[in-house]
């Protein structure tokens, strides 16, 4: 809801009930205007302009130029001719005007539409009628002539400040949801043309021959896209879905990025989806009963896992053995992939995301924080790596609270 909006009402219901205390005031001075019947043909046209124009204050795009003037017209109009219809004597003790307090309605309708700046004119106009009235710098003239100037043009600043903070808002609102796009596509492009050009390297190097030059252009396709990718370029537009690699240990992973289910709010069992990365090399341990997250969360925390495996065959070798172990706590899922590789030395994963390397940047810390959850290495020298990845039950996708990776 815009910020205006409660603006907009406030000033309908401050022009209903400050019509209703003027008609009230009229009628209670009725016998006391010099000309009674005019003072109530002034009001019955009031009446009848708020009838036909009420909804004109209730929104911005309904609340035009021409009507604010118009309004503006009928406040001073008032003012101006409240000496021919009431008596001298009463305008000279600080009797009201014929609008009263309803012409402040229609400045602060210029303070909401425009600004200070359309308050001040406003204001202004309304001074200048003041004064004709009344025909002497009053006490109580001026009194009443710098209170509106004041409250009006302090509205009007207010709201070009609301304003402006509502479009601040909104830009940053617009780069947040393009940079976590930027990031779900490197984590699938990571997920998958990454590691195609990485195999294709490695195994036409391995082959040699025309293999070799193909693999050393796959390498070069590989570090550009790296470079690309980190430094923020990808577009912010959802591209095709593509296909899942080969997982760790020549287990197939799931895609990812793609919910399991046609609905992505739909619990799903976290079981399910890693199950099939058990293998020879791999202990897969779960709970006997269900876990469940909502279905965008199982498959993102999947392809996490999927990952973590992926930097295990890289970095620890088609020999070395992992375990997966799901463990279902009351507010969060935790899944831990430990393996008996020779470990991460000190200061390798900052490296590796300076270099480009997003494994464990995006396709594993970018995931878990768009979930609300959290991504933990411990890693000893000769002993192997240990990665929990912790998501909160209660966390949305997309990123509504942010977790520790």
């Amino acid at each position: 809801m815009s910020v205006e909006l409660p603006l907009w009402r406030a000033l309908t219901g401050y022009r209903i009930l400050t019509l209703g205390y003027t008609l009230v005031l009229v009628t209670l001075s009725y016998d006391q205007y010099a000309h009674p019947l005019g003072a109530a043909a002034y009001m019955g046209a009031l009446t009848l302009w708020m009838v036909l124009t009420w909804r004109h204050t209730t929104a911005r795009e309904r609340c035009t130029r021409q009507f604010l003037i118009a309004d503006l017209s009928f406040a001073v109009g008032g003012i101006l001719i409240t000496p021919l219809i009431d008596t001298h004597a009463r305008i000279m003790d600080g009797g009201p005007t014929l609008p009263s307090i309803w012409t402040a309605g229609a400045v602060l309708g210029f303070a909401i539409k425009g600004g200070w700046r359309w308050a001040a004119a406003a204001s202004a106009a309304v001074a200048v009628a003041n004064l004709v009235e009344r025909q002497e710098f009053a006490r109580d003239t001026i009194h009443n002539v710098v209170l509106v100037w004041v409250a009006s043009v302090a509205i009007g600043y207010v709201v070009e400040v609301a304003r402006t903070s509502e479009r601040t808002l909104a830009r940053a609102l617009q780069i947040e949801a393009a940079t976590r796009e930027r990031e779900r596509l490197a984590r699938d492009i990571h997920d998958s043309v990454l590691q195609v050009l990485a195999m294709v390297q490695r195994r036409g190097a391995a082959i040699g021959g025309e293999a070799a030059e193909l693999g050393r252009m796959a390498g070069e396709q590989e570090v550009a896209l790296r470079t690309l990718v980190s430094s923020g370029l990808v577009p912010p537009q959802r591209g095709a879905e593509m296909p899942g690699t080969a997982g760790v240990l020549g287990t197939k992973a799931p895609r990812t990025g793609t919910p399991p289910e046609d609905r992505p709010g739909a619990p799903c069992d976290i079981r399910a989806l890693l199950a099939p990365y058990a293998g020879a090399g791999i202990t897969f341990s779960e709970p006997g009963a269900p876990v469940e997250l909502p279905a965008v969360a199982a498959a993102e925390l999947t392809a996490a896992v999927g990952a973590a495996l992926d930097n295990v065959r890289v970095h620890a070798g088609a020999g070395a053995h992992a375990w997966i172990l799901v463990e279902d706590e009351p507010d969060a899922v935790i899944v831990t992939v430990r393996d008996d590789g020779p470990g991460i030395p000190e200061g390798r994963l900052a490296d590796a995301e300076r270099e480009g390397r997003l494994g464990v940047a995006l396709s594993i810390r970018g995931r878990l924080r768009d979930l609300g959850g959290s991504a933990d290495w411990i890693s000893v020298h000769g002993q192997g790596t240990e990665v929990e990845l912790k998501v909160p039950k209660g966390g949305a996708p997309g990123g509504g609270r942010g977790g520790k990776t």
